[in-house]
């Protein structure tokens, strides 16, 4: 049964989330706060306005917003309007107590809420092969099935908001390491009088391969001109999360608190907006 879906950040990595849904036969209206991000959803068939109250009545909310402060001021922007009956699909990776503070306001103005959190970056949403770990009550997750699984694998997590949330901070926590622990390799590589880019070759389908190595390696040898897919502002916030959540439940993370300050410092040598691969430019 086709529904209607405002879909709220169609950035990146919004946008070809948004497409697939439109593509498996839903009404998608787009809403993003910059202009350019509305200019390519328009351009690639997606109808976006600049509010959530300027969208029309949809049955599904999807957020794909950058931040828990984001989160709370569309939240804020949202109650003041119709939601009850909605269901929202919170996206974004915003962490565990973001989640249910939001998500528990949104339920006392009448509306159902699921978390569910993705991995795999732009080329996984290109294709729909997304992993979406949902949590929230069965009814609710059923509702809103026919939209998660246009855009990828859902893996049911919990029924408690914030466990998908929880789940996404150990894949960030991967992520974030993974990201720098490459970028460390291949700088040792280089320092060893080898060519980086042969090494990451020979290496990168052996025993210390991994996802972001296959994926963020070649970028990180290509040099300086590479597409923004996800920014080092992004793992700035995200392994900023990952390390708040760790410390509220008193686990001890120290190679993810490393993995941190690479990003930050990147972000700080003006890097901030570019790929997070580029985190690989703190070495030299």
């Amino acid at each position: 049964m086709a529904m209607k879906v405002t879909f709220v950040g169609v950035g990146a990595i919004g946008l070809p989330m948004a497409l697939r849904i439109q593509q498996a036969g839903h009404a998608v209206t787009g809403v993003d706060v910059f202009g350019r991000a509305r200019e390519n959803a328009q351009m690639s068939g997606i109808d976006a306005v600049d509010a959530i109250g300027a969208a029309p009545a949809a049955e599904i909310v999807v957020v794909m917003v950058a931040t828990p402060e984001h989160l709370a001021t569309l939240v804020d922007e949202a109650v003041g309007g119709i939601v009850e009956g909605q269901t929202w699909i919170v996206m974004s990776t915003v962490g565990p107590a973001s989640v249910r503070e939001q998500g528990e306001r949104l339920r006392a103005a009448g509306a159902h809420v699921v978390d569910a959190p993705v991995t795999g970056g732009v080329a996984r949403a290109k294709t729909g092969q997304l992993v979406i770990f949902a949590a929230g009550e069965q009814a609710d997750v059923d509702r809103v099935s026919p939209v998660l699984n246009a855009m990828g694998n859902v893996r049911v997590t919990g029924r408690q908001l914030g466990d998908g949330q929880s789940i996404k901070v150990v894949n960030q926590h991967l992520c974030s390491v993974h990201i720098v622990a490459a970028a460390e390799a291949l700088n040792l590589a280089a320092s060893l009088g080898l060519d980086p880019a042969a090494v990451l070759k020979l290496i990168e389908t052996g025993a210390a391969g991994s996802w972001m190595l296959s994926d963020r390696g070649p970028r990180m040898v290509a040099g300086n001109d590479v597409e923004v897919t996800s920014a080092i502002n992004i793992f700035v916030k995200d392994s900023g999360l990952v390390n708040a959540a760790a410390s509220q439940c008193g686990a001890d993370v120290p190679l993810l608190r490393i993995a941190h300050e690479r990003y930050q410092q990147a972000a700080d040598a003006g890097l901030g907006l570019r790929d997070d691969s580029r985190v690989i430019e703190t070495w030299r």
